[in-house]
């Protein structure tokens, strides 16, 4: 067993008293009032995260975006979102000149600059308001179908 699986084996054990006393040690601040398995929980999570180490930036911002969400549909069924890697270089021709658009794992540097968004990139460049993975042809309009070829 590793160090880690010992820990994690003596959390199993502990009384509420010393989960909480763990805790102020690990998180560096008072314990939440909650119960035991989810005091042990939060503890286990922090020791794997030291070892193995935390969500990159990306997988947070989904996390958050399928928390919101939740809070206004009730559902967080899959959107067909678009996932870039970080490093990816994004290229659009637009009124003749190229533009390049660099994926962070915290958002998109364009010319030097950092934002949150595609979209407010394609407004940088446009002057309007444009669905930025559609600009950077990432996905199609919504209800968008090819017209079918005709014979003859």
């Amino acid at each position: 067993m590793t160090v880690l699986d010992d820990r994690l084996a003596e959390l199993m054990a502990m009384p509420p008293a010393q989960l909480r006393s763990v805790w102020r040690d690990i998180f560096k601040s008072p314990a939440p009032d909650i119960g035991p398995d989810l005091l042990r929980r939060g503890i286990a999570n922090r020791l794997q995260e030291r070892v193995h180490g935390s969500l990159t930036g990306a997988t947070k911002r989904e996390i958050k975006r399928l928390r919101k969400r939740i809070e206004r549909t009730g559902k967080a069924g899959h959107m067909h979102a678009i996932s870039l890697k970080t490093g990816t270089r994004l290229v659009r021709s637009w009124n003749g000149k190229s533009y390049h658009v660099l994926v962070c794992d915290d958002g998109f540097e364009f010319e030097g600059r950092h934002y949150a968004s595609l979209s407010h990139i394609a407004r940088e460049i446009t002057g309007a308001h444009w669905s930025g993975p559609r600009f950077f042809g990432l996905k199609k309009r919504s209800g968008y179908k090819p017209k079918a070829l005709k014979n003859g």
